[in-house]
């Protein structure tokens, strides 16, 4: 009787043709039935965005994603690279619903260029540099550039990478861009330069605070933020994402106190500019 009545309660075409099986077969149907009904409600109301992403927010991103899809039910699938080589496919159509830039300038020229949505820029996080070494005897503070007892030291491209571009400004600072420059060895983006470190490959390199927070060992110089442009890193959500649910779900909670929480965790600051986005 209850199964009868549970038939009435979801009368479809399906249910009419039920009348004239027997009874055995009802029950294996009915739960064909609510399994097909419950992945239709389920696909209403979780969706999936494509987020291009700044390397060194790779980690940082990655436990973001987790957290959000466990907060919406919603899916976040990351492209991670320097923000350059990003923005290039943006401009050549990639299918990206949301940019997390390492540096304001190219979200303001996607807003700019027709290719994101102006008002919803923020600051998401502000990143760090730092000298750093696998070796617990090679960086000893800003001394390490001047004595120059380093046959290789890694950079991020100072063109296409933010965290490229700092280094070159605080070198520059420092009075060592000159004649340290024929030693650099240049990475891609932020990514590799800390690749190249990481692996031994070259004695030290400048690479991002949250590239290396939770590493133990090694030895380190937080370089002086006066040194460098602020690494401001702004969001924005793409024209290509502006009718994705998850999109502007993914932006309201980049810009919310979980994710800041997690950001402050990864070896960024946080401002006042990162907010709950519409």
């Amino acid at each position: 009787m209850k199964t009868k009545i549970k038939l009435e309660a979801h009368r479809t075409a399906s249910d009419i043709e039920m009348k004239h099986c027997n009874r055995a077969g009802q029950p294996f149907i009915l739960t064909l039935l609510l399994a097909i009904s419950a992945a239709n409600c389920s696909s209403a109301v979780a969706a999936e965005t494509m987020i291009a992403a700044a390397s060194n927010f790779r980690e940082t991103a990655l436990e973001i994603g987790t957290a959000f899809e466990m907060s919406t039910g919603h899916r976040a699938v990351y492209v991670f690279g320097s923000t350059g080589h990003l923005y290039a496919q943006i401009t050549q159509g990639a299918p990206f619903d949301v940019f997390l830039a390492a540096d304001q300038t190219r979200p303001q020229r996607a807003a700019r260029d027709g290719h994101g949505q102006a008002d919803s820029i923020f600051t998401y996080a502000i990143g760090k540099l730092v000298l750093y070494s696998t070796d617990e005897n090679v960086v000893h503070g800003r001394e390490t550039l001047d004595t120059g007892t380093f046959a290789r030291i890694a950079i991020a491209d100072p063109i296409t990478a933010p965290y490229g571009a700092a280094t070159a400004q605080a070198m520059s600072a420092l009075g060592v861009l000159e004649s340290l420059e024929p030693r650099i060895v240049q990475g891609k983006n932020i990514a590799q330069a800390y690749q190249f470190v990481a692996t031994g490959n070259v004695e030290l390199g400048f690479v991002a605070l949250s590239q290396v927070r939770a590493r133990k060992g090694g030895s380190r110089w937080i370089v002086p933020e006066s040194l460098y442009d602020p690494i401001a890193q702004d969001a924005i959500l793409l024209d290509q994402g502006a009718d994705n649910e998850a999109a502007k779900a993914y932006m309201r909670y980049l810009g919310g106190p979980q994710a800041r929480l997690i950001i402050e965790r990864g070896g960024y600051a946080t401002t006042d500019t990162a907010r709950e986005n519409p």
